[in-house]
């Protein structure tokens, strides 16, 4: 009698992205490309895993998500890693080392990347998802903030999206 090996599969709040999803995936970052370089955004990438600090000092402590739900690790070297969970604190520690608040305020950043939380998976929310976020760094306008929200307004109008809150 032979025993089956048991099948392994994609871990519990993650997903595959299989090809007719990579095709849709692929016109969210076309559309998003367009719509917010339009608008004077760059793109930005960060590292995957950033150090733990980052997170509890940017998104602050006693939030959940530092409390409960962060991936974190040790490098081996003892330094804490940890999956990044959001998309502002790499971007602002990515502004700061990288002296661009040397240049024409404000900095307008876009990213489209991996996020990672340890939360429950339940329907629509996922250990590992996919997000687009932009930035503008260096300006305390509120004209700054309406613009990101009409532009990813667009964004989201532009793929099809609707009936959003």
């Amino acid at each position: 009698m032979s025993a089956r090996a048991p099948v392994i599969q994609a871990p519990r709040g993650t997903f595959d992205i299989l090809p007719e999803s990579a095709a849709r995936r692929k016109v969210v970052e076309e559309q998003a490309e367009k719509i917010l370089g339009a608008a004077g955004y760059r793109r930005i990438e960060t590292p995957t895993f950033e150090a733990t600090e980052l997170f509890a000092r940017g998104v602050g402590e006693a939030t959940d998500i530092v409390q409960k739900e962060m991936y974190t690790f040790d490098d081996g070297g003892g330094r804490s890693l940890t999956l990044r969970p959001e998309g502002t604190a790499p971007v602002c520690r990515a502004y700061l080392e990288h002296g661009m608040r040397k240049l024409a305020q404000p900095v307008k950043l876009w990213y489209l990347s991996s996020f990672f939380r340890a939360e429950a998976p339940q329907r629509g929310r996922y250990r590992q998802f996919w997000q687009v976020g932009a930035e503008a760094i260096g300006s305390a306008s509120p004209e700054a903030d309406a613009e990101l929200i009409v532009l990813l307004a667009g964004l989201l109008e532009a793929l099809g999206v609707r009936h959003t809150r």
